[in-house]
């Protein structure tokens, strides 16, 4: 059976592979991000309606935000209409040419949560706000976004943790986001057991046989040549 990681585990994880496997941050954000384009693309296909292929994307300035970055462009280049909402950005390269990218594939970039409640017209929304460091609560800069993604009705996918869920324990007892769609990245967090949406995917086909042994993670196969399989 998969293993669930605690969030000291998932960390001791990526800092393996930075550190042993001599993985580039951009590198497991480029595989991560193409991986959770590809799921979505098999949960929700492109349709031949005008305007239902449009996907949100909102993005904190963590790796998390820079995985829903690559995403964004990923879901462009298979057909779809992405837009992002980005409202704390990071200054470094590796975000801003993220960005950059996305800005040159034409991806609108909304600026405020204002402009998000009068377009409401969202095939899904992908949440790439938080990933498995965060710790409660959620600053200034974040509320008004989760508090949109609270209320919405549209389906919500959350990449490797629901934002403002606890890591280990899972969905906060008051108001919280329910993604329909949740894709874990290299193995799933503890607080994916209190998952209950529709699709949950495993996105992360770059972990080493070795790693995999060490931490005992028992990840499921992946068939041919997938990037992803369900959970």
């Amino acid at each position: 059976m998969v293993k669930y990681l605690t969030q000291s585990e998932a960390i001791n994880v990526d800092q393996d592979l930075f550190k042993k496997y001599k993985f580039s941050v951009d590198q497991l954000m480029e595989l991560a991000g193409q991986s959770c384009a590809i799921a979505i693309a098999h949960s929700y296909p492109l349709s031949s309606h005008d305007n239902a292929n449009n996907i949100l994307i909102c993005c904190g300035p963590g790796n998390n935000g820079g995985d829903g970055l690559v995403c964004a462009r990923h879901l462009k280049l298979f057909g779809y209409a992405p837009k992002l909402y980005y409202p704390k950005r990071t200054k470094n390269d590796l975000y801003e040419n993220l960005l950059h990218q996305c800005l040159e594939n034409d991806i609108v970039l909304i600026e405020n949560v204002t402009d998000l409640q009068k377009k409401n017209n969202y095939l899904l929304i992908v949440d790439a706000l938080f990933g498995f460091s965060f710790k409660p609560p959620v600053r200034p800069d974040f509320i008004s976004i989760m508090d949109y993604l609270k209320e919405t009705t549209v389906p919500i996918c959350s990449i490797d943790i629901p934002s403002g869920w606890d890591v280990e324990k899972g969905k906060p007892e008051i108001g919280s986001i329910n993604p329909e769609m949740l894709i874990s990245l290299t193995a799933p967090k503890l607080c994916a057991k209190n998952f209950s949406g529709k699709y949950h995917y495993l996105g992360g086909r770059f972990v080493p046989n070795k790693l995999e042994k060490e931490y005992q993670l028992n990840l499921p196969k992946y068939y041919g040549t997938d990037l992803v399989v369900q959970i």
